[in-house]
């Protein structure tokens, strides 16, 4: 472990968090937070959440590459993909709040913000174009 034990713990938790969301949103109907955002949120067909599952799947397994020291040439690519997905789904959870104050509870919106926003700083980081 040359990054420590920080970068390391960090990287096994984006790995475990892509592939976790691929096998569900490829095992289960609309499972992951990829079909959620994507067929819920935004109301894209299921296929392009497959697509973004099948997508998250090989990039955390990538990622779990590279921290062996296998280098993914596409990866950046991959998680560039996802985290302007995230990044699009954080807007239109900012959008929403402010439209809906009225209807959200403050404190739980914004937890919910926090963790989203720490996924997209997650992915940002580890596409290493904007880490």
């Amino acid at each position: 472990m040359r990054d420590g034990i920080g970068i390391f713990l960090w990287k096994i938790s984006v790995a475990l968090y892509l592939i976790a969301n691929g096998v569900l949103g490829l095992a289960t109907r609309g499972g992951g937070d990829f079909h959620i955002i994507l067929t819920n949120t935004m109301g894209l067909p299921a296929i392009i959440a497959t697509i973004v599952a099948v997508i998250s799947l090989v990039a955390g397994i990538c990622v779990l590459l590279e921290m062996f020291g296998i280098e993914i040439p596409f990866l950046n690519t991959l998680i560039l993909i996802i985290a302007i997905i995230w990044a699009i789904y954080v807007v239109i959870g900012l959008i929403s709040w402010f439209t809906n104050r009225g209807n959200l509870e403050f404190w739980s919106m914004l937890q919910r913000l926090a963790v989203h926003t720490m996924v997209l700083g997650s992915l940002l980081v580890a596409s290493k174009r904007f880490g």
